[in-house]
Order: structure tokens, then C-alpha cells, then sequence
């Protein structure tokens, strides 16, 4: 999206605010509903669980919904937005993938100990492969802890300009610097020295380590936590390296995309409005 799209986007949210305020349900369901897709991403690649995500993303958007008014409209609203959705997840009990207290030590281990001798033969897209992909990326992110999974999810996945990502953290913009710079070293070493897709001499691919995922029970035949669209990781690693080499890493999170959830939140709050449950009165 251009600087100009998005600059035309944020007035447009702000006016759908202006509505809502004033009792407008179709601008409130129109607000939520451009934010939720925003909303849902940062929640599932913080707590790297659909449920978890999906039950954090319903909590901060009533929370947005009922602290609306208190929007000052000096600031853009996503970024307002995912200031609230930011202070959720830092006070929000660790999900279950947390509770293993990962490091990227304790996961390349796992990660070369799951290994299969050989890569089996891709001869179409799978969704398989793609669920350990993605599954394999939202737990690196987990080898950081939150305040630099935080500014590197908003700063390089989700591409918020610094000085709104900072805003967004409450943080010093010298601050948000320093912790994204951080998070990038340790996840660009990492990825360097283990990960297929972003180097030649890298153990770990994505279909070597699907048969042992299998057996672990970490992805399924009959269920797709993560996975959209099918994928190879051939074709993966040729997507990653159209870009410039400094950039491999990164782009590997950038190329991994998580399905959207199947939860309309624009519409579960519109309905509990309707019903006479109004998360707007406090």
C-alpha cells in the first residue's frame, strides 16, 4: 500500500469514528470490521495459538469499542489502535506456547533434532507444508521476549512506520530504535544459521521437517491452524530470494501468511449491541 493509500485510509477510518461516536452502528461495524484483520495478526503472532489470538483479538476490540470516545483524533486510529491492542498483550497471561519459555537455542535444537534424512518429493502445493512454514515462523517470533516481539511484529511484519510503532508501544522513539534493532540481530542470526529458506547452508527445511511435525502431532491432516493456501518450499525459498540477501530473513516472516480467522468481530459486537449487551457502556 502507498503512503498515499494509507494516508487516505486513516482519514476515512477517522471519519467512520466521528459516526460511530454519535451512535452510527453501520460506521461502527465498517471501523471494526478494517481493523480486526490488523488486530487478529498481531494478537496470533504474539501468543502463537488461533484461540488464544481469536479470544485476545475479541477482547480488544471492545476495548476499543468502549474507550472510543476517548480517541483524540491526534493520532491515527490504527495506531491508537494497536496501542490498545499493546497494552492487552503485555498484561495478558502467556499462552501456552509461551510457557515453554523458548529460546532460539532450545528451538534450533528442536528444530535439527526433527529433521527427516531427506526432504520428500514436492510435486504440487501443500498445505501441510505450509502449516509448518507458518507454525515454524510465529515460534521463532516466541524466542524473543515480549517487548521485542512487540516492536518487531509492528516495525517489520506489520511495516508501522517507526515514530507510530513507538507511539503505539509508548516508548521513545530512540527506544523502539534500539529494541527493533535487537530483535532484528538475534532473528537474522537465527535465521542464517538454520532456516532453508534463508540460506544455502541452513540444515532446516520445510518439508524435512514435516514427517517428524506429523508424528509430534504439531500439524494435522484433518486441521489447519495456520495454513490459507498451499505452498512448497521451493517455491517459498524462490519468493524470499527476490529480494536483497540483507533483507532473506525478514522476508521470510513477510512471505508467511497466516489464515485470517474464521470469527467476524465486526459482527459478534454488532450483535451483542443489538441484543441489548452494549460493550460501549463501561
Amino acid at each position: 500500500m502507498s503512503g498515499e493509500q494509507a494516508e487516505s485510509n486513516a482519514i476515512v477510518l477517522e471519519d467512520e469514528v466521528r459516526l460511530a461516536i454519535d451512535g452510527d452502528r453501520a460506521a461502527l461495524e465498517n471501523l471494526v470490521r478494517a481493523i480486526q484483520g490488523d488486530i487478529y495478526g498481531l494478537a496470533l503472532r504474539m501468543l502463537c495459538n488461533r484461540e488464544d489470538a481469536e479470544d485476545a483479538t475479541q477482547e480488544i476490540l471492545v476495548r476499543i469499542v468502549t474507550h472510543l470516545s476517548q480517541f483524540d483524533f491526534r493520532s491515527k486510529l490504527k495506531t491508537w489502535a494497536y496501542r490498545v491492542a499493546v497494552n492487552y498483550v503485555l498484561d495478558v497471561k502467556k499462552s501456552a506456547v509461551e510457557r515453554l519459555h523458548l529460546s532460539f537455542e532450545r528451538f534450533a535444537e528442536d528444530l535439527t533434532q526433527g529433521l527427516g534424512p531427506e526432504a520428500p518429493a514436492e510435486t504440487e502445493h501443500s498445505l501441510l507444508i505450509e502449516e509448518v512454514k507458518v507454525g515454524c515462523t510465529l515460534a521463532m517470533l516466541q524466542c524473543l521476549d515480549r517487548p521485542h516481539r512487540l516492536a518487531y511484529v509492528l516495525g517489520e511484519i506489520l511495516e508501522l512506520p517507526g515514530p507510530e510503532a513507538a507511539e503505539a508501544l509508548d516508548i521513545s522513539p530512540s527506544l523502539f530504535r534500539k529494541r527493533l534493532q535487537q530483535a532484528r540481530t538475534a532473528i537474522l542470526t537465527f535465521t542464517r544459521s538454520y532456516c532453508g529458506l534463508a540460506s544455502d547452508t541452513a540444515p532446516c527445511s520445510c518439508n524435512r521437517l514435516l514427517p517428524a511435525a506429523l508424528r509430534a502431532g504439531k500439524v494435522r491432516v484433518d486441521c489447519y491452524d495456520f495454513a490459507a493456501t498451499g505452498s512448497s518450499f521451493r517455491e517459498t525459498r524462490a519468493v524470499v530470494r527476490q529480494v536483497e540477501q540483507a533483507r532473506w530473513a525478514l522476508e521470510v516472516h513477510r512471505s508467511s501468511h497466516p489464515r485470517a480467522s474464521s470469527v467476524d468481530f465486526a459482527r459478534r459486537l454488532i450483535d451483542t449491541l443489538d441484543a441489548g449487551r452494549d460493550p460501549l457502556v463501561g
